[in-house]
C-alpha cells in the first residue's frame, strides 16, 4: 500500500472527508440515500433539528462537490428535488460501516 502524504494540501484524508464531515452533511446524504429524489421541505421533516440556514449551505456545499444534484423546477410554487450523484452513492458503503460502527460503539463514547 502507498504510504500517506498527511501534509496539508496533499492529504487525500483531510482533503476528501473534510468536504462531508461536518455535523450535517452525512445526515443529508444518508437521508437522500434512504429516500432516493427527496425535496428541501421533506430534508427539513428528515433532519428536524437542522436549521433552514444550515440545510442550504450544506447543500450548496455538497453540490459543490458534486455529491449531490440539485434540480429546479421553473414552476409555481418553485419545486427543488435534491438526490445523490453516482460518486455521493459510491461513497455510501463506507458511510454505512461508519454507521454501523458508530450504533455498535455508541455506548462506550458516552460513558
Amino acid at each position: 500500500m502507498k504510504e500517506l502524504d498527511l501534509r496539508y494540501p496533499q492529504c487525500p484524508i483531510r482533503n476528501v472527508l473534510g468536504r462531508f464531515s461536518d455535523k450535517w452533511s452525512l445526515l443529508i446524504m444518508c437521508s437522500l440515500q434512504a429516500g432516493g429524489v427527496i425535496r428541501y421541505k421533506d430534508l427539513m421533516k428528515c433532519i428536524p433539528d437542522i436549521s433552514h440556514k444550515m440545510l442550504a449551505t450544506s447543500l450548496k456545499k455538497l453540490e459543490q462537490d458534486h455529491l449531490i444534484v440539485r434540480k429546479a423546477y421553473a414552476e409555481i410554487p418553485p419545486r427543488v428535488e435534491y438526490a445523490l450523484t453516482p460518486m455521493g452513492e459510491s461513497l455510501m458503503p463506507a458511510i454505512q460501516l461508519m454507521i454501523a460502527w458508530a450504533q455498535e460503539n455508541f455506548q462506550e463514547f458516552t460513558q
